[in-house]
């Protein structure tokens, strides 16, 4: 069942556009179990590419036991307005991660964030500082400054498939934007990233097929997939700003990156205080493993006392 289901439909206006979001909050009744929450930092779950707040559907309702827990669709995604003449990219994420939780969630926040969800948490945390409680990446996308700038990316490797010089003509992008929405085809490339497909159902199929209807989500395509790139700023940049704990939980067989070599990257130039915990999953853990996702994070928020990067393995 969507997480839509359960929870009520909420809007909030980012730059006169209207912004998606769902919250949910632990019971009178759990607050009076888990007094230490109820203090504690909020949660806010950013999704990945073509994904939506539905993305979250196995995790919200855990979190929300004891933490205030919000999730919102990036501007071009999910029930969001895509309007036209929007530079979608790292920076409009960045700072619509910003507003929201100066806006709506006015206390110190654990971001969380997947792929390209996982990049916008990352340089909003960078910018909201002490309003930072935290940042999650599962997965997350972006460049090193030392990588040959997005070369690595699983979406320079689908221009490079796809030819550089083809993404420019209007036709092309319009028959691979119509074929990249069909069922199948969605079926197809979540098989590919999943190792375990139990959660690859239609109701996921449907969360990311429907809003690939929206008027303006042609527009968005081409404009995340414009060979130039929503590129930002790079990771160890932000790395090297950001004051909050960090905590990576990583798909170790995610197809769509090099994930040892991201790993190595990311501890490398990760800050000191940093934890690390490897899934046997793949580019979504989140959805895919989600009870192994929800403890790691669940006890990670319950400890907050890591002095220096430590491995540890989730088995199946």
């Amino acid at each position: 069942m969507s997480v839509q289901a359960a929870l009520p439909n909420t809007s909030w206006s980012y730059l006169g556009h209207d912004v998606h979001c769902l919250s949910s909050r632990p019971s009178q009744q759990a607050k009076d179990v888990l007094l230490k929450k109820e203090d504690g930092p909020a949660l806010l779950l950013l999704h990945g590419f073509g994904a939506s707040t539905d993305h979250w559907r196995h995790n919200i309702p855990v979190l929300s036991k004891a933490y205030e827990v919000h999730a919102i669709d990036l501007l071009g995604f999910g029930r969001s307005a895509k309007p036209a003449g929007l530079n979608y990219g790292g920076a409009l994420w960045r700072k619509q991660v910003v507003a929201y939780v100066k806006e709506r969630i006015c206390r110190p926040t654990v971001i969380v964030g997947n792929s390209l969800g996982g990049y916008a948490a990352l340089a909003a945390g960078t910018d909201l500082g002490e309003d930072a409680a935290g940042v999650v990446l599962l997965n997350a996308a972006g460049y090193f400054s030392d990588d040959k700038r997005v070369s690595k990316s699983w979406m320079a490797k689908f221009r490079q498939r796809v030819g550089g010089g083809l993404l420019k003509d209007p036709l092309v992008q319009r028959l691979i934007f119509e074929n990249l929405r069909q069922p199948g085809t969605i079926r197809r490339t979540l098989n590919q990233v999943y190792i375990d497909r139990t959660n690859v159902d239609d109701d996921l199929v449907e969360a990311i097929r429907r809003p690939s209807l929206d008027p303006g989500a042609f527009k968005v395509f081409k404009s995340v997939f414009d060979t130039r790139g929503p590129q930002g700023q790079p990771l160890d940049q932000l790395f090297a700003e950001l004051k909050a704990p960090l905590l990576l939980l990583w798909g170790q067989r995610d197809p769509w990156m090099n994930a040892a070599g991201k790993r190595a990257s990311f501890l490398r130039h990760a800050p000191s205080a940093t934890t690390e915990v490897v899934l046997d999953a793949g580019h979504c853990p989140h959805d895919e493993v989600p009870d192994q996702v929800n403890q790691a994070l669940l006890e990670w928020l319950a400890t907050q006392s890591h002095d220096e990067v430590s491995a540890v393995q989730i088995d199946p």
